[in-house]
C-alpha cells in the first residue's frame, strides 16, 4: 500500500510547486487535490460532512494549473485530481488540459472524476442536476475518445461533436488511469462501465468493506482503490490495507509553508513507523 497526500490547495497556503517538491522529497507517492470552481453564496445544498462548509472550500486553486506547477518541479509523484467535477467542465478543454499534464510530467497524471454534491454550483455551470449522471458518463467517454483517436468524434445525447483534431495525446496508453469518486450504487456501475478505479472517502471500515466487495464482485476484476482524506491513524491504515487499498491519500490541512513542511515531516514519520510493522 502506497501513501500519498490529499489536500485542498488554496490561495492562502503553501504554493503548489513547494508542496509538490516537499511531498516527493519525503517519499510520498502522489499529490491528490480537490476541486471547486466556486462556492455559491446560497447555502441551500447542505455540506455532506454536516455543519458549516469549511472555509477551505472557498479558496481552492484550479486543479490542472496546480498539478502543472507541481509537475514542473517533480519527477516521481503521481498527479491526481481528486476529484475533477467533470459535469462542470467542457470535455474538449478538459481532455487537452489533462493530456498536457500527462505530457509534461512524463506520464504521471491520474484522472479522478465525479459529479460532486453542490447543486447550486452545478447549475451555475448550466448543468441540470437531474441528468448529471448521464452527463458525467458521456463526458468521460468523450474524453477517452479525444485522447485515443485522431480525428476524434463523439455523439451522445448531452455531448455531441463531429470529428476534431486535438493534441497533445496522453503519454500513458491507452489513456491515464481513471478513478470514479462517490459512494453509491451509481458509482459502482460507473466504475464498471468505464473500467475505472474507485476513489473513496474515509468511510467507516464496515461500509468500505461492503462497497469494495460490491465493486469487485460486479466488475469481476481486482478494481484499484485509493482514498482521499485518510486520517492519521495507524490502526485504520492497517484496516484499509486489509481491504486491499493500493493508496491512501493522507489528509493534509491547508496551511502556510512552514507549518505544512512540519506536518509532512510528522506524516512521513508515521508512515515509516507503520511500514516497520
Amino acid at each position: 500500500m502506497q501513501f500519498g497526500i490529499s489536500t485542498f490547495v488554496t490561495d492562502d497556503a503553501i504554493g503548489p510547486a513547494d508542496l509538490g517538491r516537499a511531498i516527493e522529497e519525503r517519499g510520498f507517492d502522489s499529490l491528490i487535490i480537490a476541486e471547486h470552481t466556486h462556492i455559491p453564496a446560497s447555502r441551500a445544498t447542505p455540506y455532506p460532512g454536516g455543519g458549516d462548509l469549511p472555509p477551505v472550500y472557498y479558496k481552492t486553486l484550479d486543479p490542472f494549473v496546480t498539478l502543472g506547477a507541481a509537475a514542473a518541479v517533480t519527477e516521481k509523484i503521481l498527479l491526481f485530481t481528486g476529484i475533477t467535477l467533470l459535469i462542470q467542465r467542457d470535455p474538449i478543454v478538459t481532455a487537452k488540459e489533462a493530456a498536457t499534464i500527462d505530457l509534461i510530467s512524463a506520464g504521471r497524471f491520474v484522472f479522478g472524476v465525479g459529479a460532486g454534491w453542490n447543486i447550486e454550483e452545478m447549475r451555475n455551470h448550466g448543468t441540470d442536476p437531474s441528468t448529471r449522471g448521464r452527463l458525467l458518463d458521456e463526458r468521460i467517454e468523450a474524453i477517452k475518445a479525444l485522447w485515443a483517436d485522431e480525428p476524434a468524434e463523439y455523439h451522445g445525447k448531452l455531448v455531441d461533436f463531429d470529428p476534431v483534431h486535438i493534441r497533445p495525446k496522453p503519454v500513458q496508453q491507452p489513456h491515464p488511469p481513471i478513478y470514479i469518486g462517490g459512494d453509491s450504487d451509481a458509482t459502482v456501475r460507473r466504475v464498471i462501465k468505464h473500467d475505472a478505479g474507485w476513489l473513496s472517502n474515509p468511510l467507516p471500515v464496515e461500509r468500505l468493506t461492503k462497497r469494495i466487495a460490491q465493486i469487485r464482485d460486479a466488475a469481476n476484476r481486482d478494481v484499484p482503490v485509493s482514498m482521499f482524506g485518510a486520517p492519521k491513524d495507524l490502526d485504520l491504515w492497517a484496516s484499509y490495507q486489509g481491504l486491499g487499498f493500493e493508496r491512501l491519500g493522507l489528509f493534509l490541512p491547508s496551511r502556510p509553508r512552514d507549518e505544512t513542511l512540519r506536518l509532512l515531516d510528522e506524516y512521513a514519520a508515521k508512515v515509516a513507523d507503520f511500514q516497520k510493522g
